[in-house]
């Protein structure tokens, strides 16, 4: 099987919590690298609780879809019968690819912020992967803050973008080290998306930096990520085949939707639905959609009516959990 992923941002220093209203929405610096997107609120209600009136004032789309609120249980905006239902709007959780901008990742901010979710950001640095203790630290960085008061109890919707499924199976990794004491979270992953992973050997790791950090100067990035990986093999190539097994048997068995293409050079398309025949087999109800022509997480960009289809139908496939239902 082959490998995963990376991410953007950098590496962590807990900077203080930081606010920025938007209008239609309020911006919260969590830590550094972690966001949180969520419907205005006013008074005492403003740390944890969401008013019916304030979520229908969330982003609208930035790219045109057909996507209905209402035909989709799991992420309706029907107004809550008390408070404590309003602090449970679900969450997003994205973790974006390598070097997005602002304004790509507001894309999917308000994709999902128009469907009535809060939405929490995690981005990380090219550190994170290549020096995977890094980023192992900072996966549970991110199961810290999803654990706290704020998010514990919530649904959560996961949506990994490129490398961003690297950071996440980080996550993973405390969760599968931990099970017992992650139990709670891992039964809160209503549903997992995954866009352009980076899947195969090291070598589509390595074209991945190139095409990244340096496209003028791929193959010589490519070429000394191989030789790092070699060097440092003990604390780099041993510890993303532990990464791949970890997802591989994912602890999170939610329903799970996977979007690539054929041309894409990050990813062995072959080994990925080999994944999702494995999934599959452990009785994961998994869908796809495969194009012969894309680009690496731009999906969305170079085939949106057929993107945003496939995810509305993922959407109204989710099972709908008894606090969900009540929103």
């Amino acid at each position: 099987m082959g490998n995963l992923a990376l991410s953007t941002g950098l590496f962590r220093s807990d900077p203080p919590v930081t606010r920025v209203s938007e209008g239609r929405f309020t911006t919260r610096r969590i830590r550094s690298g972690i966001t949180y997107y969520y419907a205005p609120m006013t008074g005492a209600a403003e740390e944890t609780l969401y008013s019916a009136k304030d979520s229908q004032a969330s982003a609208p789309l930035s790219t045109s879809s057909s996507l209905d609120p209402s035909s989709c249980p799991m992420l309706s905006d029907s107004p809550p019968s008390s408070q404590n239902q309003s602090a449970s709007r679900p969450l997003l959780l994205f973790f974006s690819w390598l070097g997005a901008q602002p304004w790509s990742v507001a894309k999917y901010r308000d994709l999902y912020m128009a469907r009535g979710m809060d939405v929490l950001l995690v981005q990380s640095s090219v550190m994170h992967f290549l020096w995977p203790r890094w980023g192992r630290d900072y996966g549970l960085e991110v199961l810290e803050v999803l654990e706290e008061p704020q998010f514990s109890g919530r649904a959560v919707l996961v949506h990994a973008s490129s490398i961003g499924g690297y950071t996440f199976t980080q996550t993973l990794t405390h969760i599968s080290q931990e099970q017992e004491k992650h139990a709670g979270l891992a039964q809160r992953v209503v549903g997992h998306v995954y866009d352009s992973l980076v899947v195969g050997s090291l070598e589509h790791m390595a074209i991945g930096l190139g095409k990244t950090l340096l496209p003028r100067l791929e193959r010589f990035v490519k070429n000394a990520a191989m030789f790092y990986f070699w060097l440092f093999k003990s604390h780099t190539a041993d510890f993303y085949n532990s990464s791949i097994q970890v997802f591989r048997n994912n602890p999170i068995d939610a329903p799970a939707l996977f979007f690539f293409s054929e041309d894409d050079a990050l990813c062995n398309w072959v080994e990925l639905e080999r994944l999702m025949d494995l999934w599959r087999k452990r009785g994961v109800a998994v869908q796809s959609r495969k194009w012969k022509v894309s680009k690496h997480a731009a999906h969305m960009r170079c085939h949106p009516e057929e993107y945003l289809s496939t995810l509305e139908k993922f959407l109204t496939s989710l099972p709908v959990s008894t606090r969900i239902a009540k929103l």
